[in-house]
């Protein structure tokens, strides 16, 4: 049920209470449910949650049309008379909000579910064990905090001067620029930067780090970067950002240094893509006595923060901003909230996934060779390329290549990494075998169809195979 605005003179109790509907939260709230709890859930709209109202979602619909656009255009590859592609971003528009308001309807009707308490309330803590939520004064055994991310606004000399879009503004774009400066080259820049490229905006990106995507291997960045210039897109990486300056036609320069030397890009607008940070600012947490390091919130295993009955999950932890990872949070956080006389049940990030939607994607699970290097834990590692590989050089796919690691002795795979077609499909055959702690042998002899995409992970599996000790 939703609880009505109007005051309260007395406080609510629940067993546990949620602060966020998202992901993480309707998650932790359908767990403790589950559990026997009785749960009020705080979200004080619009109710959805980042994923379905401006993230992922909204933007793999819009993702979808700009793929299609360019296979289409590479038509005479594949012997087919050429068709000239317009793109209508208004259409696009208007697809991805019909889906958009299909999957929210679906959240808002969880939300609503009678075996629930809804509160549309901002909430503040007044006390480690008290929360204001709008008029209510709510108490609970245990709460949840899922209260997601913001975009970050970087302080940039000029820039809020400029003007500039984020990803939430792009979601609505409906006439698109002539031409766009792109500042970072994260997971969301990336996917937006080579929509707005083939859509027939003229872009250009300005990285900080030695390659886009800076958390990933630089082997698996490379075949991306390759494939957005063939495409038409500039990409600077090794920069500073020094200034923006804008001009009165409403042209806007970003100055920067690569490389040491001074440059300049020009452009309609810029998509500001530097980050988000935890949404955290206005719980109060300094009431709530709970240990935070720049607005994030401390957590251990559990999913505890300093205060044990106290619990924080998805972004607002900010240990990873990934919505798979953020549901299995809310999850173990709403287990433990109700069993706070049993064992703690942990996050184990051994399996965790990143997928990022460019063309070519990129998709990993489990260690890369840099926390390998790092952490001094011993691999072996094999990888084979796409444009050696029958099925791919049928569909036209050359860019990246597949790579694995394991461990030197028992084979066990430590981690999978695709750069290639479908990448975000094919990383689970990795995921169920790493799942099972499964070795290289084992995915040797696990049967795949020829000819197939999925083959091409027998390639570098065969030759670590051959690595290992006999008889192991």
């Amino acid at each position: 049920m939703t609880l009505s605005s109007q005051s309260s003179t007395h406080t609510i109790s629940h067993d546990v209470i949620i602060i966020g509907g998202g992901s993480a939260g309707y998650a932790a709230a359908r767990t403790a449910e589950t559990e026997g709890a009785n749960v009020g859930i705080i979200d004080h709209g619009p109710l959805g949650g980042l994923c379905i109202l401006r993230g992922c979602m909204p933007t793999k619909a819009m993702l979808r049309s700009s793929d299609i656009a360019a296979l289409i255009r590479r038509a005479p590859e594949f012997g087919l008379d050429s068709i000239d592609v317009q793109a209508n971003l208004n259409a696009i528009i208007d697809r991805k909000n019909r889906l958009i308001k299909e999957f929210t309807a679906y959240r808002i009707e969880a939300l609503q579910d009678p075996r629930f308490t809804l509160y549309q309330e901002k909430a503040h803590f007044l006390s480690p064990t008290l929360i204001q939520a709008g008029p209510h004064l709510l108490t609970a055994q245990a709460f949840i905090i899922a209260t997601g991310s913001l975009i970050s606004h970087i302080p940039i000399p000029g820039l809020e001067q400029a003007g500039y879009l984020t990803s939430d503004d792009v979601l609505e774009l409906r006439t698109p620029p002539d031409s766009m400066v792109v500042l970072g080259g994260g997971a969301v820049a990336m996917e937006l930067a080579q929509f707005f490229s083939r859509i027939g905006v003229k872009v250009s990106v300005i990285q900080r780090s030695e390659h886009i995507l800076s958390q990933i291997d630089k082997d698996l960045a490379v075949p991306i970067e390759i494939k957005l210039q063939e495409e038409g897109m500039t990409i600077y990486t090794k920069t500073m950002i020094e200034r923006v300056t804008g001009s009165s036609d409403g042209q806007k320069t970003v100055h920067f240094l690569h490389d040491g030397q001074p440059q300049q890009v020009t452009a309609a607008t810029i998509l500001q893509a530097l980050g988000r940070h935890p949404n955290s600012n206005s719980l109060d947490l300094d009431a709530a006595q709970i240990e935070t390091q720049n607005k994030t919130l401390l957590v251990n295993e559990a999913m505890q923060t300093s205060q044990p009955h106290i619990f924080a999950v998805g972004d607002v932890n900010g240990l990873h901003e990934i919505v798979h990872i953020a549901i299995e949070q809310g999850e173990i956080a709403g287990w433990n909230a109700t069993h706070s006389d049993q064992p703690a049940r942990h996050y184990d990030d051994r399996l965790k996934v990143q997928v990022t939607f460019t063309d070519p994607q990129v998709a990993s699970v489990g260690l890369s060779e840099r926390e390998c290097q790092s952490d001094h834990v011993p691999y072996l590692v094999a990888s084979y390329p796409f444009n050696d590989h029958g099925k791919s050089l049928c569909l036209g796919e050359l860019h990246g290549h597949v790579k694995i690691l394991c461990h030197p002795q028992s084979g066990e795979i430590l981690g999978g990494h695709i750069v290639g077609p479908e990448a975000s499909e094919l990383i689970h055959e990795i995921i169920a075998i790493m799942h099972f702690r499964g070795t290289v042998r084992d995915l040797l002899s696990i049967p795949h169809y020829h000819p197939t995409l999925a083959e091409i992970l027998t390639y570098p599996a065969e030759e670590l195979a051959n690595q290992l000790p006999k008889g192991k």
